[in-house]
């Protein structure tokens, strides 16, 4: 299942043990026969309420049919007894003060009362206001024929609390009114209310059509007719003030059952179905508004089996939309990057989705809780990613891994291990995605969730994916994007949620040009060094020549150098008001997540596994070069640098890996970049075969001079000793002018007999004698004339075939 309910109360286990102990607790000797007459009561044990501080609201009818009211406090868990209302009545709604000192409930009369007389005679709905600390008085609210819901709001306040309660009541006539409640305390702890008979209140809305609460951030979501307009409204309870949010949408009036989310990075979705006749299709549809454009999904239903009765389900799950219908589909729509439909995961009854979640009358609250009402429970919705991980290695859909790659990151729940899973996946699967690079796509999602619970901005200036287009449909759904209309906001200051809003807003206004961070100065600065080699190789006249990198490579340091400098100047640009040194720190962790690259390098690093020699090549070591080469491409192109000893392990797989003529192509092109270290171990590990010599020979001369000369020491080699000996005897000679030299030769020091080459030694030597003319030949002191003379005659030999 993609998605894993985990219950954070359940009224079964909760609180009915509780009720069965309070009950054995006051019961007399002897009642044990009332037991039956007791479970019966706890069946109409059902959940009210529940309040921005998790406190959860029930009740149940006592033994006498009385309607009593419980809390349970989900810091302590704990329950409370808060009123018993001594009247067969049916309740609509409730609500408790933060102070747990004012009790709000809206009651209907039982089917059993009939028409026996109430509290007000004629009246369907009764709105109450009691006192509970200690329980006192009764205050009539309402008495009316239509159903009325309560509601205190918990707002954001100091430790002290606040001079005044704020209930809100919404009526089933199309009004709402909010309550100013002042209590003050008589008799040590005693609250009661002040002026009880002249409750403040004013009428917040009227003629609206539908209402959603949110009672995490104290929002009252409702749809307002203004001229035949539909408007969808919002207001934001605060300690000192309201905040008004204005949306003008006509088609939102044709749907009433809607859902709007948000989440902490200031989105604002508004989900919505029509009511659908066939079982062929349905279409349901999501407002983007802090994006600006709509999208409209129509899914295919086939041919499932049973249709039931229950419409589509939306829940909240912050970063992601979840949209259910049982037995049918999933679909898990990603709210902060909606523009493509690959960032999004749609599961058919053919993924195993019918069984996901059970077959109930469920609300999607803040903080991706969701409330089963027949149940009672309360669960707290999560991506599965045991479940997602095992999809990810049976899918065969690009667009199925696209969307499962970003999801399972997004999950945060140790990513070490996830992203070890996920390596484990790319180096098993690197060929099998065709739509998109899969490395490229890990290293930059990996380091987009790395930093983006640390701002709330990260949407807009980091790159979310590798993938800018997709134009690949995705089986069993298509869907239409419409741009629309974008919200007013009334805010007399912007803070918080509605500061974020604020932000995404001007950004679909005003985002000229795009201002996501791309390595493009780095590319910049990458392509002038490359050029400085090249024009160094060409003043050189070796238009051949490679490249040599230690293993602690300065180019790569300079990369990564460009890229923490780019980066930094990026975000100080566009975070304005973060501490710099948060930023710098945002760098680092961004960079770092290159540990992407890191892992998915580091298994394959281990030079000491992968020797050179005479013997076959395996499959394994065809697998890890053309991973490496994979890695290696992905981060060309994102101008990424690597890790040590990456380009010295590719080196030498290569070598082992490829043909003669296909390994000097890779060299050319620079595929493989050749360090010191997998030149020297080529050198030294290699015989001296005539297949080895030829490989040798071809890469030595596309070394640099002075590296070549450096290499040629380690290689014991005839034609290496001519390279050092040629290349001591031109530097020996550069400044040489002829004088007149002694002709009395100490002839017992030669043992060959050929005057122009004993006569040329005989200079060698003398040059030889000035310390100075050596000082700049590193390695002088293996290298004298003898050792001139001999690998002459040696060249000579080889040449004469003697």
């Amino acid at each position: 299942m993609a998605l894993r309910l985990v219950a954070d109360f359940d009224l079964r286990k909760d609180v009915l043990p509780w009720l069965r102990a309070q009950r054995a607790a006051s019961a007399a000797p002897g009642a044990e026969g009332d037991r039956d007459v007791l479970e019966t009561n706890y069946e109409s044990l059902r959940v009210l309420n529940v309040e921005r501080n998790g406190n959860i609201i029930y009740n149940y009818k006592d033994d006498e049919r009385n309607i009593v009211f419980g809390l349970y406090d989900c810091q302590t868990r704990k329950n409370q007894h808060l009123y018993t209302f001594e009247k067969d009545l049916q309740v609509v709604s409730c609500s408790v003060n933060r102070e747990k000192t004012l009790l709000a409930a809206s009651l209907v009369k039982s089917t059993e009362e009939g028409r026996r007389n109430e509290l007000q005679p004629g009246s369907k709905c009764l709105t109450l206001l009691v006192e509970i600390h200690p329980v006192n008085n009764v205050k009539v609210l309402k008495a009316v024929d239509s159903y009325i819901w309560v509601q205190f709001l918990y707002l954001h306040v100091e430790s002290h609390p606040l001079p005044q309660n704020q209930l809100l009541l919404i009526s089933e006539e199309k009004y709402i009114e909010q309550f100013h409640i002042q209590v003050t305390q008589e008799d040590g702890n005693r609250v009661v209310i002040k002026n009880s008979d002249h409750l403040p209140r004013h009428r917040i809305a009227e003629d609206f059509v539908w209402t959603q609460w949110d009672m995490t951030e104290q929002r009252l979501y409702y749809i307002d007719l203004e001229k035949s307009r539909s408007i969808l409204k919002c207001l934001q309870f605060y300690a000192d003030q309201s905040c008004d949010l204005m949306v003008n949408q006509e088609k939102l009036c044709k749907y009433l059952t809607l859902c709007v989310f948000t989440n902490h990075t200031g989105s604002l979705c508004v989900c919505y179905s029509p009511k659908f006749d066939s079982w062929e299709q349905i279409t349901y549809s999501v407002f983007y508004f802090h994006k600006g454009y709509s999208k409209t999904f129509t899914a295919a239903l086939g041919s499932a089996g049973s249709h039931g009765t229950q419409g589509i389900t939306f829940l909240n799950l912050e970063r992601y939309v979840a949209v259910y219908l049982p037995g049918h589909f999933f679909h898990l729509l990603n709210i902060q990057h909606p523009d493509l439909i690959c960032h999004s995961l749609f599961l058919t009854e053919n993924n195993k989705t019918n069984d996901m979640l059970p077959h109930s009358s469920f609300q999607s609250l803040s903080g991706s809780l969701v409330l089963d009402w027949y149940s009672g429970r309360l669960y707290r919705a999560f991506l599965d990613q045991s479940y997602l991980l095992r999809f990810l290695w049976n899918t065969s859909l690009d667009c199925e891994k696209m969307a499962i790659l970003h999801c399972v990151l997004s999950c945060g729940q140790d990513p070490q291990f996830l992203e070890g899973q996920i390596i484990q996946w790319i180096s098993e699967n690197v060929s099998a995605c065709h739509s998109f690079d899969l490395i490229q796509e890990f290293i930059i999602a990996s380091s987009y969730w790395s930093i983006y619970a640390k701002t709330s901005n990260v949407d807009t200036i980091l790159p979310y994916s590798s993938v800018l287009t997709w134009n690949t449909e995705i089986p069993g759904i298509t869907l239409v994007t419409e741009e629309i209309e974008l919200p007013l906001m009334k805010v007399h200051s912007f803070k918080g949620y509605w500061e974020k809003l604020n932000s995404n807003l001007d950004y679909v206004k005003y985002a000229k040009p795009y201002l996501c961070y791309n390595n493009s100065v780095v590319k910049r600065e990458w392509h002038n060094l490359i050029s400085e080699e090249v024009c160094m190789r060409q003043g050189e006249q070796k238009p051949r020549l490679t490249l040599l990198l230690q293993e602690e490579d300065n180019h790569q340091k300079l990369l990564l150098g460009l890229m923490v400098s780019e980066l930094r100047e990026h975000l100080l640009r566009h975070l304005q008001g973060v501490e710099k040194k948060k930023i710098e720190q945002m760098v680092l962790d961004y960079l770092s997540a290159g540990p992407s690259i890191s892992q998915l390098a580091d298994p394959l690093c281990d030079t000491r596994s992968h020797c050179l020699g005479n013997r076959p090549r395996s499959a394994a070591e065809f697998e890890v070069f053309h991973i490496m080469t994979r890695i290696l491409e992905a981060t060309n192109s994102l101008f990424l640098p690597l890790p040590p000893g990456f380009h010295t392990l590719h080196t030498i797989l290569g070598v082992h890996c490829l043909p003669l003529h296909n390994l000097l192509d890779y060299i050319d092109n620079g595929v493989l970049l050749l360090t010191e270290t997998a030149v020297t171990r080529l050198i030294k590990d290699l015989d001296n075969s005539e297949k080895n010599e030829k490989l040798k020979f071809s890469i030595l001369v596309r070394l640099p001079p002075l590296i070549g000369q450096k290499i040629c020491r380690v290689w014991d080699h005839p034609m290496s000793s001519n390279i050092i000996s040629r290349t001591h005897v031109t530097q020996l000679l550069q400044n040489y002018k002829k004088q007149s030299r002694n002709s009395m030769m100490d002839k017992s020091s030669f043992s060959v007999e050929f005057l122009p080459l004993n006569y040329f030694i005989e200079i060698l030597t003398d040059l030889e004698s000035s310390s100075q003319a050596l000082c700049d030949f590193e390695g002088h002191d293996n290298v004298d004339a003898q050792f001139i003379q001999e690998a002459a005659l040696k060249h000579t030999t080889m040449l004469l075939d003697l």
